[in-house]
């Protein structure tokens, strides 16, 4: 394999790149053909529209080409695309990409602002117009080197207007963390390290338990200046929005961190990073409901999203516990009552089915919640009479959308009023709802105890800040039955399966699937108890609740 080595930001190539290019290290491999960097960019001339200097783009007598990408013109602009990169030429890599501005701001960033000295870029096989990369570099501070290796992917798209073969610019074309307006950026930080703890004093580092980075760096963020540490240098992503924390990619020089407590468990940590660690896109929290304290968070996700934790999703039939406390509280169900559960229910215009359009005579409400029945919950709204009461019970019982003050940034769920379908959708987790694996934990635990009790990663008396409290705790019985219910659901319902591995007999579940538009598959989501731990895990496109997500509850649970 061909190799050229050098250094970003000694020179920039021409737009015909005549000879050797000087500023930059490339290694390709597209479709068994090695080739470094001395042939690539070749005629990449201006041109208007899109963008300039794309590779492919017209057709045959001179037309503007139109139709798929093809094979051959995703491995041209790629190739030509990663070597312009790879040698710091942000004008030319721009030039190959439908966003020219945000493309070379980023490029003349990883040399200028992120301080990349080096850079191999090996690209794998294409997969369609799809072309996944590996990245192989330096960062360079004040005397300081260090590697900074991942992998990345572009996809190759047709120029709207000129008809050229493009990069379709991403931010994570330059590093797969980076989300929209965000940079990477090298120096040292505003703020100093700091030295985490859980609540046995045993210390917490993201290389130990790397989904705990985002968290790591949100204690930073708030508490760092407040532990007396001192900074040291470092390569980060800066955030879109400054109340967001710096995520840090590489240390360059140690600084001295501070020391701060969290309430995290270090062993039901490490249960929840081995558990997600099997799943794409998957999330899951664990909280004790006696106290509120979050044990564990954990993510495993390509983008590094702390979606544990700030994600918002629609979190299907887990919500049912909240429209079931809802329904209990108004005396229209009760636990060992029957409820009917038919195949369909309809709802202003809308019909809502079962999973596999089951249905059931003469069964209890305990039943329809374990075997999570749709239409047990939708043919109650007219009975209800009252849009507001779902949101009403999540806000004033289950402390939802209050404001938490976790320690660290977090969304604290939405049930926004509602009326017609949408109000129907709500009922069984869809519409209009977000939740993350926190605030669905948080859910259980309440439902578990009767009292909402405001999660929290570091105490509230580390900085003196007012934790959410609810208006009331749940009516008299209403917990006793929620329970019951998610005691069966673990025994003989839904979640059985995925439970059946937990040890000991003081267990309850619920699972939940929800459709998200244009996605292939639903979100998997599952939640749990056992004992005086409750955790929820939430897997994007993982299909049914107690496939995906039942599992990784089922290993925190056991931890």
């Amino acid at each position: 394999m061909f190799r050229e080595r050098g250094f970003l930001g000694r020179g920039r190539m021409n737009g015909a790149a005549k000879g050797a290019i000087v500023g930059g290290v490339f290694i390709a491999m597209v479709g068994g053909t090695a080739y470094g960097v001395y042939s690539l960019v070749g005629d990449a001339g201006s041109g208007g529209g899109d963008a300039k200097g794309s590779m492919s783009g017209s057709a045959p007598g001179g037309q503007k080409a139109s139709g798929p990408v093809t094979e051959k013109e995703t491995a041209e602009t790629a190739r030509a695309f990663l070597a312009a990169w790879a040698a710091g030429d942000d004008g030319t890599a721009a030039g190959l990409t439908n966003d020219t501005q945000a493309a070379q701001s980023a490029v003349a960033d990883y040399r200028k602002a992120a301080y990349v000295s080096k850079a191999v870029i090996t690209p794998g096989t294409p997969e369609g117009t799809t072309v996944p990369f590996k990245v192989e570099a330096e960062v360079t501070y004040q005397g300081t080197t260090k590697p900074l290796v991942y992998d990345s992917r572009l996809t190759v798209v047709r120029g709207e207007s000129t008809g050229k073969a493009l990069v379709d610019w991403q931010p994570s074309v330059i590093h797969p963390q980076l989300q929209r307006d965000e940079r990477l950026r090298a120096g040292t930080p505003a703020s100093p390290p700091v030295r985490a703890v859980d609540r046995n004093g045993k210390e917490l580092t993201a290389e130990r338990y790397p989904s705990l980075g985002p968290v790591l760096d949100a204690l930073r963020k708030t508490y760092g200046e407040k532990t007396g540490g001192t900074p040291g240098a470092e390569l980060w992503i800066e955030p879109a929005t400054p109340d967001a924390p710096k995520r840090t990619l590489v240390t360059l020089a140690e600084g001295k961190p501070g020391r701060i407590e969290t309430v995290l468990d270090a062993d039901v940590q490490a249960a929840a990073e081995k558990a997600v660690a099997g799943r794409a896109e998957a999330s899951v929290v664990a909280v004790q409901p006696s106290t509120g304290d979050i044990l564990a968070v954990a993510n495993h996700r390509r983008d590094g999203f702390n979606a544990a934790m700030q994600g918002k999703r629609a979190p299907g039939s887990t919500m049912k516990i909240v429209t079931a406390a809802m329904l209990l509280e108004k005396g229209l169900v009760a636990a060992d009552r029957p409820a009917a559960c038919p195949a369909t229910a309809s709802w202003d215009g809308k019909v809502f089915r079962n999973q596999g359009g089951f249905s059931t005579q003469g069964q209890t409400f305990a039943n329809s919640f374990a075997r999570s029945c749709n239409t047990a919950f939708i043919s109650l709204i007219d009975d209800v009479k009252d849009n507001g009461a779902l949101p009403g019970v999540a806000r004033d019982a289950f402390g939802i959308g209050l404001d938490w003050k976790t320690g660290v940034p977090s969304q604290d769920g939405s049930v926004p009023p509602a009326s017609g379908s949408a109000a129907a959708a709500e009922y069984i987790g869809q519409g209009a709802i977000q939740m993350n694996p926190l605030n669905i934990a948080s859910i259980t635990a309440t439902a578990r105890s009767g009292v909402f009790r405001q999660p929290v990663l570091v105490k509230a008396s580390l900085d003196g800040r007012t934790l959410a409290t609810a208006s009331r705790r749940l009516a008299p019985g209403v917990s006793a039955q929620l329970v019951q219910m998610m005691r069966q659901t673990a025994t003989s319902g839904t979640a059985a399966g995925a439970m059946s591995s937990v040890h000991g007999s003081d267990k309850g579940a619920k699972t939940g699937s929800a459709e998200v538009d244009g996605a292939a598959a639903p979100d998997s989501w599952f939640t749990g108890f056992s004992g005086d731990v409750a955790a929820a895990a939430m897997v994007e496109g993982g299909g049914h609740g107690a496939d995906a997500a039942g599992p990784i509850v089922a290993q925190v649970l056991n931890s």
